[in-house]
């Protein structure tokens, strides 16, 4: 039974080792671990024509295994034409997946290497620069002292004070002037507003008065005729 079984196993070793020998005929060798060795990568431009160049593969790559897939339908051991088809692009599949890796490294060292070599650059220039401005001899400076300020004088002289009263006086005098049409445009208006208020009520009296007298006269007449004897009303003959 143990030998039956190491039998089988190595029948189906030798059916994967069958299929991979008749993988696609661009496939990569392997190295000693078993990933594809792609050649180095020199240059940027390298680079960018091999991930173009794989993704074209990539593309003729599921095209070539869509159509596979359709004949191995049409055929008696369809999971067997499945598996060398799916073999065969799992195979050119690490390929590509090989070359990709290693063309995106070399882009992203090439990037680093750029830009240590641009920042090197700059921090030399910057210290040469440094360099040059310490050695240059500094002009001398020149220094300015400027006159001391005469002396403020303590407190106001007599004449300065009565001029300042002379001129509070004047200007006092010249508003009071000022004011003074303004001052007696407002008492003419407040006159004339009590003279108009009195006549006012003089008339508001006056029409009182009448209708009060009025009211009198049409009492007194109704009074009158309540009080006078009613008169004898004529009787005609008997015919």
């Amino acid at each position: 039974m143990m030998a039956n079984t190491l039998y089988k196993l190595g029948a189906a070793l030798g059916l994967v080792l069958a299929l991979s020998a008749c993988a696609h005929k661009g496939a990569a060798a392997l190295d000693e671990v078993g990933a594809p060795q792609v050649p180095a990568t020199l240059s940027v431009e390298e680079a960018d024509a091999k991930l173009k160049q794989s993704a074209s593969e990539r593309e003729a790559a599921e095209n070539e295994f869509a159509a596979r897939e359709v004949e191995c339908y049409n055929k008696f051991f369809v999971n067997n034409c499945l598996d060398k088809a799916k073999e065969k692009r799992r195979l050119i599949l690490v390929r590509l997946r090989a070359i990709d890796a290693e063309a995106n490294y070399f882009k992203r060292a090439e990037s680093v290497r750029l830009r240590d070599i641009d920042l090197a650059r700059t921090q030399e220039s910057a210290r040469l620069d440094a360099e040059q401005r310490a050695a240059a001899v500094p002009k001398p400076v020149k220094v300015v002292t400027p006159d001391p300020a005469p002396p403020k004088p303590q407190g106001k002289s007599v004449a300065e004070r009565e001029a300042e009263q002379a001129a509070k006086v004047a200007k006092q005098a010249a508003d009071d002037a000022a004011e003074a049409p303004r001052r007696a445009a407002r008492e003419a208006a407040y006159a004339k507003k009590q003279a108009d208020a009195v006549a006012r009520q003089k008339r508001v009296a006056q029409r009182l008065a009448e209708r009060q007298a009025e009211a009198d006269a049409k009492a007194a007449k109704a009074a009158a005729a309540a009080s006078a004897p009613a008169a004898a009303v004529p009787v005609p003959p008997v015919k």
